[in-house]
């Protein structure tokens, strides 16, 4: 099954079963953020295709934005948490000792924007599920870390739906 596919069923499932859809949202953005996980799970498209679907549908924006926030927060910090856990062992395991790059550029964005970079991460794909595992590796301190995975999180979550619920109010003007 392609992803064409898989993004099919999973808004058509979404469709269907529209109570469903705040959960469902969560666990993509739950995947989407998490370590490993994220490469293996393509959920950004789903999440912009999920938008559309919304005002197509009729579907209340807000719970399935909750959902997506509460999703992609909690992917975050598990990373955060396996990364203090592990240290610098992490290397070791796969898959990062087969891509070691992956956990290089992530500690030298993380060395070098520290915080801060916990909240510009989420917006780079190939940083948001690495970042928090190396701000983890490094011990950043767990509070301010926390706002910065709060904060963006609810913000990169409206910004993967909003853009279908933004289509959906301007065709309502016309």
């Amino acid at each position: 099954m392609n992803f064409t596919e898989i993004a099919q069923t999973v808004t058509s499932f979404i469709q269907q079963h529209q109570a469903w859809a705040p959960f469902i949202v969560g666990a993509l953005a739950f995947a989407e953020s998490m370590a490993i996980v994220s490469f293996i799970v393509p959920a950004t498209g789903m999440l912009l295709a999920i938008g559309a679907l919304l005002a197509a549908s009729g579907i209340p924006f807000w719970p399935v934005w909750a959902g997506a926030a509460i999703g992609a927060i909690l992917g975050d910090w598990i990373s955060y948490a396996v990364g203090y856990w592990l240290k610098d062992s992490i290397r070791g395991y796969w898959p990062f000792s087969r891509v070691p790059h992956f956990m290089d550029r992530a500690e030298a964005f993380t060395r070098k924007w520290g915080v801060p970079g916990v909240f510009i991460g989420r917006f780079s794909g190939p940083l948001r599920a690495f970042v928090p595992l190396a701000a983890g590796v490094f011990h950043l301190p767990h509070i301010p870390f926390q706002i910065a995975n709060i904060s963006s999180a609810m913000i990169w979550s409206f910004a993967m739906l909003a853009p279908g619920e933004a289509l959906n109010w301007f065709r309502h003007l016309q």
